[in-house]
């Protein structure tokens, strides 16, 4: 992920306020960098690293910023970069393995207007919206919607109708999607090339839609995460390979390695339902019930098929938790 420090969006991409019915300068003073340091044995520091750098947005005048939750996940320190060159610690109050969302909260008085939060359902495939980076307009983009669908991740993770933007801003994680009305829509989670991710043709943005935020907001604060049980965790990393759902790595001492399952394995089933995308895979061990529930899955290695069973986790128990400072 590019630094928040050495890089500046081509002046033909940067959006234009004269272009937009709102004030862009304003709504854009809301995006901050956020940098976070992880420790070492931290659970996700071999797969996403120690330093993590990228954006986020804040949602509330007292502090209260949102980003992509890959960013501060087991973060111990945290520090936010402001419009006007300060930089002010947070502290992570919550992230929500469901969605993907993180939440941070400054521990310094930002002064600050907060960007409100609109309507993710009303945007539509063609609108112009503007990906939102720290720094404001020389690292900002103007884009549009170019489409509404599934996405699902190969660690275990289903948006049912992500928001799909083109051209692809180069500091992705945790961008603030800032649609007509001059509010946020949604939270950038990730940059997709073609042939490599799901999604449409090109270099695009996958962002994760802020209504997926509502209903799980206070309990992100209060709690650290949503109040319901936590889904079944497999610990294993899958795509799709012609229809086939292939495992391509395995967590450490998650349930799948456990249960030795191996990269390689084509899963087949669960729980005697045929299996044949992500999405599909995902859903139907989540529907097996809560977090510790066993699933049963048919697996093809080695021109052999046998049958597994694995008993879930919450994935929540291998991370660390949030230091509040």
């Amino acid at each position: 992920m590019a630094s928040v420090s050495d890089w500046k969006v081509p002046p033909s991409a940067q959006p234009k306020p004269e272009d937009y019915d709102y004030d862009l300068d304003q709504a854009l003073s809301a995006v901050v960098g956020l940098r976070s340091i992880i420790p070492s044995d931290a659970f996700t520091a071999d797969t996403l690293g120690t330093e993590r750098g990228g954006n986020g947005v804040l949602i509330r005048a007292d502090g209260l910023v949102l980003t992509v939750g890959y960013l501060v996940t087991e973060a111990e320190t945290i520090w936010l970069s402001l419009i006007d060159g300060r930089n002010v610690p947070g502290t992570v109050l919550g992230f929500d393995q469901t969605t993907g969302f993180g939440l941070v909260q400054a521990l310094a008085r930002l002064d600050l207007p907060a960007l409100p939060i609109g309507n993710s359902d009303n945007a539509e495939v063609g609108q112009r919206v503007v990906l939102g980076g720290a720094g404001g307009r020389h690292r900002s983009l103007a884009a549009r919607i170019v489409a509404k669908q599934e996405f699902a991740g190969y660690w275990e993770y289903v948006v049912d109708e992500a928001i799909f933007t083109s051209p692809s801003h180069p500091n992705w994680g945790g961008t603030a999607l800032i649609g007509p009305a001059g509010d946020l829509i949604g939270v950038g989670s990730l940059q997709l090339q073609e042939g490599r991710e799901q999604g449409p043709p090109g270099d695009l943005n996958m962002i994760i839609p802020i209504n997926l935020l509502k209903p799980t907001l206070d309990d992100m604060m209060t709690l650290g995460r949503p109040n319901k049980p936590p889904r079944p965790w497999l610990g294993l990393y899958a795509t799709e390979i012609e229809d086939k759902v292939v495992v391509v790595g395995l967590a450490k001492d998650g349930p799948a390695q456990r249960a030795d399952l191996r990269t390689g394995d084509v899963v087949l089933s669960i729980g005697g339902t045929d299996v044949s995308d992500l999405g599909g895979l995902y859903r139907k061990v989540w529907a097996l019930g809560s977090a510790g529930v066993e699933v049963p899955l048919s697996v093809y290695r080695d021109g052999k098929t046998f049958e597994a069973r694995i008993k879930s986790s919450d994935r929540q128990r291998f991370l660390k938790a949030p230091k509040l400072h």
